[in-house]
């Protein structure tokens, strides 16, 4: 049978314990590695890797250079062609409240772009953001009516 006991470790090599304080010919004698004195040497010490010892940290005197555009960027949600197909049926709206029903986003301020994967046979009218090119082109093509919002 088949026990914790009896497993074994197979894939990496034991790690020896780094035993302090045991003699001063184990090089982690007496003061276990902490050096002599101060805040270091002290039992609830944590370092801060950016700390200088009182100096001017380097990563506060870099000058923070260049512009994110991140927070003026307009981020869209895609849906797809062939997902309409399945969710909808003939004569329905396709627009940013219905699709939150139907559960594909949620949220508010939605902005939709239709994406142009998969074919759409039914006659549904789309209202979106934005549509791409293969999308306008195959919903021509089909004759189903869209129209951008503003």
């Amino acid at each position: 049978m088949l026990t914790l006991g009896s497993l074994k470790n197979c894939c990496r090599p034991v790690k020896s314990v780094k035993r302090v304080g045991r003699g001063l010919g184990s090089g982690l004698g007496k003061t276990c590695g902490r050096g002599e004195k101060g805040a270091g040497a002290r039992s609830g010490y944590k370092r801060r890797y950016t700390y200088e010892g009182g100096q001017f940290r380097l990563f506060m005197k870099i000058p923070i250079r260049g512009f994110s555009n991140a927070p003026f960027r307009v981020a869209y949600q895609p849906i797809n062609l062939d997902q309409i197909e399945h969710a909808y049926r003939d004569g329905e709206t396709v627009n940013a409240e219905t699709l939150m029903q139907r559960g594909f986003f949620k949220g508010r301020n939605v902005l939709v772009k239709i994406l142009g994967k998969g074919r759409l046979k039914k006659k549904v009218k789309i209202e979106a953001h934005s549509i791409s090119a293969s999308a306008k082109e195959k919903l021509e093509e089909a004759k189903i009516p869209f129209s951008l919002i503003k």
